[in-house]
């Protein structure tokens, strides 16, 4: 018997539950069976894991089929009426041991074909002490699960649930080990990574842990944060990517939108002027810190002018690095119940953020050429700066190790060190 095929669609953390699953499938003995750990931020995403599915079935006739993930969560009667599909997993049940037992091949007749239950009962997230996910170069740890807002686009909540948090002895605990087996970098994961703690006893928030972190794995290089809500962002924090060289000068937004009633409406929590002077002052406190950002071209009642302040707010703030999400109505959230933008008009407002995007990031690269970098290999020709830039290297380097690099050029794309 065969060790089950895995396929993960969307996010980080989803490719990070993979791993997890790939542990408990193999404790339970799960053989001979194709898992598809879904998406479900967009429409498209959902139609994707559709398609995905057909094509596994296709190619691998009578194949037993299970289906998992956001979309899994938040449609599972989508998945159920596939003909393709053995069984429907939610997101909380394909973390748990007991479900992987359950799909062992002499009892997989025996469990029940959908086993979803309400996400947003579940009060915990478990440290799923997964040593290594990533690259020799790099891991992540997921240190929360879930978000507690309800931002008017958004489906995730309700197929990932209200925000857990992982507690903080658990995470530094794991990252020990990690250092220990030679990683030079771990991320912190979450879905609102920014909304860490606020579950846990004395609700601690994100700063606290990363100094935490700092303190007690003095032997770890360099920590990273994955996408944050600057909104949340805590003095503690704050302070931290100030003054911790170890703490990498690359932020990662949740922005969305550069206009104040585009963000209303999306229920966001913060204005215009919030995100800029966030920006601002950050890199007031370190120069050299680089911002990525989450964008939606298109969002209901978008209009020319709104879309323009937009435009103006990623130069204003001083962006680097743009995911560009056009925009797709989600049956179930308020948005998709607004006055809809034309879809060639969001298209071609993506396709404007994205050329601005492109501009930006080689001004960036351009602006690298004769500095020194410390690059962390993630293969032996190609390496990322402190700041999350890919670096190409004239000879093999040594994965995983962090290597001092002086830019010599860039291909428009990439760094070149000398």
């Amino acid at each position: 018997m065969s060790a089950p095929v895995f396929t993960t669609l969307g996010c980080r953390l989803n490719a990070y539950e993979t791993e997890a699953m790939k542990d408990l499938a193999q404790q339970a003995g799960v053989a001979n069976a194709h898992v598809v750990n879904t998406c479900a931020v967009t429409a498209e995403a959902v139609r994707k894991a559709r398609q995905e599915i057909r094509r596994i079935a296709r190619e691998n006739p009578g194949a037993t089929i299970i289906v998992t993930g956001c979309a899994a969560q938040t449609e599972p009667e989508t998945f159920a009426e596939m003909p393709e599909v053995t069984r429907v997993i939610g997101n909380h049940e394909k973390m748990q041991a007991e479900t992987w037992k359950g799909l062992a091949p002499d009892l997989i007749g025996e469990t029940e074909r959908v086993q979803v239950d309400d996400i947003l009962s579940v009060k915990e997230t478990a440290g799923h002490l997964i040593d290594g996910f990533g690259t020799r170069a790099r891991a992540y740890v997921q240190v929360q699960n879930g978000c507690d807002h309800r931002c008017t686009f958004c489906i995730i909540p309700y197929g990932r649930g209200n925000s857990r948090s992982v507690p903080a002895g658990v995470v530094v605990e794991q990252i020990k080990r990690l250092v220990g087996a030679g990683y030079n970098e771990v991320v912190l994961t979450g879905v609102d990574l920014t909304s860490w703690g606020a579950d846990l006893p004395a609700e601690p928030k994100l700063g606290d842990l990363v100094r935490r972190i700092l303190k007690l794995v003095p032997d770890l290089p360099r920590l990273r944060i994955s996408s944050i809500d600057s909104v949340e962002a805590d003095p503690a924090l704050i302070e931290a990517i100030a003054a911790e060289p170890r703490l990498m000068p690359h932020l990662h937004l949740s922005l969305q939108a550069g206009d104040d009633m585009i963000l209303k409406r999306m229920k966001r929590r913060h204005l215009r002027d919030d995100a800029i002077r966030f920006c601002e002052d950050m890199r007031r406190a370190r120069p050299d810190l680089i911002y990525g950002a989450d964008i939606i071209a298109g969002f209901p009642t978008e209009t020319e002018e709104m879309f323009a302040n937009t435009l103006a707010m990623v130069k204003e703030c001083g962006l680097t690095w743009l995911h560009v999400f056009p925009y797709s109505p989600r049956k179930g959230t308020p948005a998709a119940r607004m006055p809809q933008v034309a879809k060639p008009l969001i298209k071609e407002r993506a396709a404007r953020l994205r050329s601005l995007g492109e501009e930006l990031a080689v001004a960036h690269l351009a602006a690298q050429i004769g500095r020194q970098h410390q690059v962390l290999m993630e293969n032996p020709r190609m390496g990322r700066t402190e700041q999350f830039t890919e670096v190409n290297f004239p000879q093999d380097q040594t994965v995983g190790a962090i290597v001092p690099a002086r830019i010599s050029g860039h291909d428009g794309a990439q760094l070149t060190a000398a």
